[in-house]
């Protein structure tokens, strides 16, 4: 694969270790919670089933893997103790546990061998893949309890769950995870991606027969709209899978649906919460898009053999993360956060312009990227 050129201008630098500075102040503010959205300079906190619940863990981990202080891991095991529970619990747990403990159980069995994270983390790739549906050949999303006309509904988000089961595959030397994952990918490759390289969030299919019945828009514009953090989700999951699989098809996706973002993207390279929004709603943004789509860029770059091409995504992830850093991080006291404005669903006006704990977490992830380390995904 191509080398591309890595320099480290003051910007991300400074980035960098203010991060760690706020990732160390708030754990003794928070602790070991679920942080979600940023409201009034504060992060609430989510049940341990909510899908986020990963999200500030990844962020303790990241920062304890550079400075090796325990408090951040003590923090972030009983984080990990936490997510037990829904786990065995089973009802509430979803389809997002990719999300939930691959920064979590999964990275700590990584970095210090524990046998208690990898057993967590191999339940939840059971759990995952236990999910699948053989006649549509997709991983259902979300439960009853969510909306229970879902049973036979796949969203775009869920490619970035695939890791676990890739991960469970090689972990067990058990290909019937990665087979799981590659069916899925395969089918929103063809169900999902459009002739212009946009995707829906959700696409409906019928749970016995597998046929697909419709888009729908979720929490993008409508079913022919361009969500802008779908997009960031297929663009890092289709890389993942590329580089777990080797497979062209998806490379060829990942770089075309980049390609889309990228032209579509504002001065400041922070998307609006829809590529295909009105003008009057052009206010709202996403900086956690951006921050994903800046991760997975880099990703994505990693994999190519040509340097030009190489270069090409990692120049534009540079890009996008220092439009973050020049206007939407904020490395103050005043708030917990540091990313301003992202958007959880415009069209039901949750969460709108603020804080989100993901858009922390790829932040902090792509940087650390740039410093020549891994990511958790």
């Amino acid at each position: 694969m191509a080398k591309t050129t890595q320099h480290n201008p003051d910007w991300i630098n400074h980035a960098y270790s203010e991060s760690l500075k706020k990732i160390h102040s708030l754990n003794k503010k928070i602790g070991a919670s679920f942080p979600h959205v940023c409201l009034d300079g504060h992060y609430n906190c989510e049940d341990a089933s909510f899908w986020t619940s990963g999200f500030w863990g990844g962020l303790l981990w990241l920062a304890y893997r550079e400075t090796k202080e325990e408090a951040l891991r003590e923090t972030a095991e009983r984080i990990e103790q936490q997510l037990n529970v829904p786990l065995q619990q089973f009802y509430n747990i979803h389809h997002d546990v990719g999300f939930m403990y691959l920064p979590t159980a999964v990275i700590n069995y990584r970095l210090t061998g524990n046998a208690e994270s990898r057993r967590t983390g191999l339940i939840a790739a059971s759990h995952l893949a236990g999910r699948f549906n053989l006649s549509g050949q997709f991983i259902r999303a979300w439960t009853d309890s969510v909306d229970p006309n879902s049973t036979g509904w796949a969203i775009i988000d869920c490619l970035m769950n695939l890791p676990l089961l890739f991960w469970a595959s090689k972990e067990e030397k058990d290909p019937r995870f990665k087979h799981i994952a590659v069916a899925h990918a395969d089918t929103v490759l063809r169900q999902f991606v459009r002739e212009d390289w946009t995707v829906p969030h959700i696409v409906s299919f019928d749970p016995e027969t597998g046929g697909k019945i419709e888009n729908l828009g979720g929490q993008g514009l409508g079913p022919d709209s361009s969500w802008a953090r779908g997009q960031a989700w297929a663009i890092y999951g289709f890389a993942i899978a590329a580089r777990e699989t080797g497979k062209p098809e998806y490379l060829t996706a990942a770089k075309n649906i980049a390609g889309y973002f990228l032209s579509h993207l504002p001065e400041d390279k922070v998307p609006y919460w829809d590529f295909r929004t009105a003008d009057k709603d052009k206010f709202v943004r996403d900086s956690t898009a951006a921050a994903c789509t800046a991760s997975g860029l880099l990703e994505l770059g990693k994999l190519l053999e040509d340097e030009t091409e190489a270069a090409f995504y990692y120049e534009n992830a540079l890009a996008i993360l220092q439009g973050l850093y020049d206007n939407y991080a904020d490395f103050s006291d005043g708030q917990d956060a540091i990313l301003t404005k992202g958007t959880v669903s415009y069209p039901v006006n949750r969460h709108v312009n603020v804080p989100i704990i993901y858009g922390d977490y790829y932040f902090v992830e792509a940087l650390v990227k740039l410093k020549g380390q891994q990511g958790l995904f």
